[in-house]
């Protein structure tokens, strides 16, 4: 090769590398592969570029693709403002920031698009790259609906529809899934298997998904209890796969009858007086027509209530034991036995006999005696008791020695253990005669002399005693139990503290006496006077206290000023003498060994004086 040859060839090099220099080897554009944001949100599209430091008035322009060629929607120069393009779908939603950030604002479905980030950097060439948006959006929870159609039968020939799903706005578009007895059914959609679902999508004017999902079978009698739901599987954000399950349905199901059951609901022994209720039933549905026999004897419709199925008996006697048949007919299946028999027992005791049963009127001391039985449909029991007290428990109560506190009413009471609250009772009573007997009297008590005092005198006997008192008052007569009882309010005069007050009760058999002692209450309880604590007395005024009292104290005082006297004469006499008194006689006085002769001891102490003198009791010689 010449040395021409060799120039042009290597300016032709140098040519070359200039222009792959400037078309792509210095300008370089970096964005994000994929962007995400949920619905309503805001997306941010970053977009960073690198360029030779020689290059100016450099340009980021943010494209989209629509109808199949690029539209750009936003464009900002280095160092300049942003700008965006009218007439674009994001038109009024987007901005462009100083680091060329393209921000779009209330995200739609409709914007999910591939974006286009474009850098010309002048005689340096252009640069791109491409960022996908994506859009999120949970639909709603699925909403599970059954045909509005009659049940389902078993063995028929097509699928029947189970029931519908829906679930409505929802982006990107999600997917369905049936699930029976919480096992997912596999989706079908040949119309020509047993099994399938037919799908439908609504794309909405918002851009969001509608799903529907209708479900078909032929169902069997082992699907009567099979719970069926839907589910709704949706993506979100972070390749998240999230599911909202729908509300269970079950399947109206018509299936033929194969067997009856007959039961009685009574969970205790039935026993007389009891409602029954029996329930025929089958395996079938629907429950087809009961017919209801007694010991072969058809049994009126309007002993069955409820529904078909139910037979109840009102208030039930022995006479309603008996073998009760339920049969019921099946037209799906003539050929099976629907039938079922219930042997009824009704448990009875029968009303309580007692001997004697009229009342008994017995005299005082006498025997009496009882017998009491019955009949009952189990082994049974019978006692005597007089209030809660059980007294014989094998029908015979004999009172040896009548007493009158054994007067009253005796119940006799049949029992069937084995049956709860089969029970009969009768009642007789005893009236005991004889001549009064008067309870132990309580004496009564008054504050001071005059005042009223009430007793009572209670008095057993029949015919019901007389009562007299002496002296007599206000006199009230009451029952109390076998007594008799006789309450008189009278004055508590001198003559009744002293002898008492008699009451005196008479039939006619004879009478019976006893004699109230009215006293004084104790000084404890009598309000004449009271004591401090502090030992001064504080005493009623005069017209309140007792005569009797007032006499006393008067007395004490009469009794001590004389006593005070008799000594001031004895010190006036032996001071008249001047006869001194020896140590001995000084030590007998002061021990009180003196014989015959009377020692006053002198207190100073006023108070006390005073105390002593108004808290003597005056002795019973006073």
């Amino acid at each position: 090769m010449d040395g021409v040859a060799f120039g042009r060839t290597s300016l032709l090099c140098i040519w070359l590398l200039w222009i792959l220099q400037v078309c792509s080897g210095f300008v370089t554009v970096k964005v994000a592969p994929k962007v995400e944001v949920l619905k309503g949100d805001t997306a941010e599209l970053s977009c960073r570029y690198t360029v030779p430091p020689s290059a100016s008035n450099t340009v980021v322009e943010w494209y989209i693709e629509e109808q199949g060629t690029r539209k750009r929607v936003a464009f900002r120069s280095q160092g300049g403002e942003g700008e965006t393009d009218d007439g674009t779908p994001l038109t009024g939603r987007i901005s462009i920031g100083q680091d060329f950030t393209l921000t779009i604002s209330s995200v739609q479905p409709s914007d999910e698009l591939v974006f286009w980030c474009q850098v010309t950097a002048g005689a340096h060439g252009v640069g791109d790259a491409t960022t996908m948006l994506k859009v999120f959006f949970a639909p709603e929870k699925p909403e599970l609906t059954r045909p509005s159609s009659q049940a389902i039968s078993v063995g028929e020939s097509s699928s029947s529809e189970i029931g519908t799903c829906v679930t409505m706005n929802g982006y990107p578009q999600p997917r369905i899934i049936w699930f029976k007895d919480d096992q997912p059914l596999p989706e079908i959609k040949d119309r020509k298997e047993k099994t399938y679902m037919i799908p439908s999508v609504v794309k909405e004017a918002s851009g969001l998904y509608t799903i529907k999902s209708t479900l078909y079978m032929q169902p069997t009698k082992a699907d009567k209890d099979s719970v069926f739901l839907c589910t709704v599987e949706y993506s979100m954000p972070g390749d998240q796969i999230k599911q909202k399950k729908s509300d269970t349905i079950t399947i109206n199901l018509n299936y033929p009858s194969e067997k009856a059951t007959f039961t009685l609901l009574n969970t205790s022994p039935v026993k007389e007086g009891d409602d029954v209720t029996m329930q025929c039933e089958t395996d079938g549905n629907p429950q087809p027509e009961f017919d209801f026999t007694k010991d072969s004897v058809h049994i009126q419709e309007k002993a069955i209530t409820g529904h078909a199925g139910l037979l109840t008996l009102k208030s039930v006697k022995r006479a309603d034991a008996g073998v009760y048949k339920c049969t019921a007919t099946d037209f799906d299946n003539l050929d099976a036995d629907l039938s079922g028999t219930i042997n009824l027992t009704v448990h009875f005791i029968e009303p309580m006999s007692v001997t004697p049963f009229e009342p008994q009127v017995v005299m005082l001391g006498n025997k009496v005696e009882w017998q009491c039985k019955t009949k009952a449909s189990e082994s049974h029991t019978v006692h005597w008791k007089k209030d809660s007290k059980v007294l014989s428990q094998d029908g015979v109560l004999s009172i040896q020695h009548v007493s009158y506190d054994k007067a009253g009413a005796y119940v006799c009471v049949g029992e069937v253990p084995s049956v709860k609250g089969l029970r009969a009772q009768a009642s007789v009573n005893l009236t005991v005669k004889g001549k009064p007997e008067i309870v132990p009297p309580t004496a009564g008590e008054v504050g001071k002399e005059g005042d009223m005092v009430t007793l009572k005198c209670s008095a057993y006997g029949y015919p019901a005693p007389q009562f007299t008192w002496t002296p007599s008052g206000k006199e009230s007569v009451s029952v109390e139990g076998n007594k008799v009882v006789s309450t008189v309010t009278l004055k508590a005069t001198a003559e009744v503290m002293k002898d008492g007050v008699t009451c005196e009760v008479s039939n006619e058999h004879g009478t019976d006496k006893e004699t109230f002692s009215v006293s004084l209450k104790a000084a404890g309880d009598n309000a004449a006077g009271r004591v401090l604590l502090s030992g001064n007395p504080v005493l009623k005024s005069a017209d309140k206290q007792q005569g009797g009292s007032s006499a006393v104290v008067i007395a004490v005082v009469v009794c001590v000023l004389l006593l005070l006297l008799l000594v001031a004469l004895i010190y006036f006499l032996n001071k008249k003498s001047k006869r001194p008194c020896s140590k001995k006689g000084k030590k007998e006085v002061a021990s009180g060994e003196v014989n015959n002769d009377i020692v006053v001891e002198m207190k100073t102490d006023k108070a006390n004086e005073e105390d002593g003198l108004l808290n003597k009791r005056p002795s019973t010689e006073q």
